[in-house]
């Protein structure tokens, strides 16, 4: 009798501290900054930015060299692949925090249908690289004759 005078949210307790913790789990699972399946991976942020006139990726790639990664497209979607190299250690340091990630690294970007596969131009400057994508005229909708047969 006293039970059902309980409120239901102290019964369950559990199940809040669970919605609670679900976004962060989440966030830290597929930001791949302390990614749990073992090891640590470096996924460069990245940015994909829309105005009428193209389509602009940014990545941030600091400290590599242009010939480190390399970018393709494959099937209306952008690729962005390459290994950020571990730096040498030194002799004689006791890290105390080691917070720079390194490792091979694949950022995809599904492209919509309405660009210009054919004049993409990527920049790289000081540790960003830079993707435009042109965009194309819309397809108009075109009326079909119908013919009684």
């Amino acid at each position: 009798m006293f039970r059902n005078m309980m409120p239901w949210t102290e019964r369950l307790p559990g199940l809040f501290k669970l919605e609670r913790e679900m976004p962060g789990l989440f966030e830290r699972m597929f930001a791949m900054e302390e990614w749990p399946f073992g090891g640590e991976g470096f996924a460069p942020r990245t940015n994909v930015a829309e105005t009428p006139e193209k389509l602009e990726v940014t990545v941030e790639l600091p400290g590599m060299k242009p010939e480190e990664f390399h970018v393709e497209l494959h099937n209306r979607e952008l690729w962005i692949t390459g290994e950020k190299k571990e730096e040498k250690e030194e002799k004689g340091k006791t890290y105390l925090r080691v917070e720079r990630r390194h490792g091979e690294f694949k950022r995809v970007v599904a492209l919509p249908e309405n660009v210009n596969l054919e004049k993409v131009v990527a920049e790289y400057k000081e540790g960003v690289l830079r993707v435009a994508i042109p965009k194309t005229e819309p397809t108009k909708a075109k009326a079909v004759e119908v013919v009684a047969a």
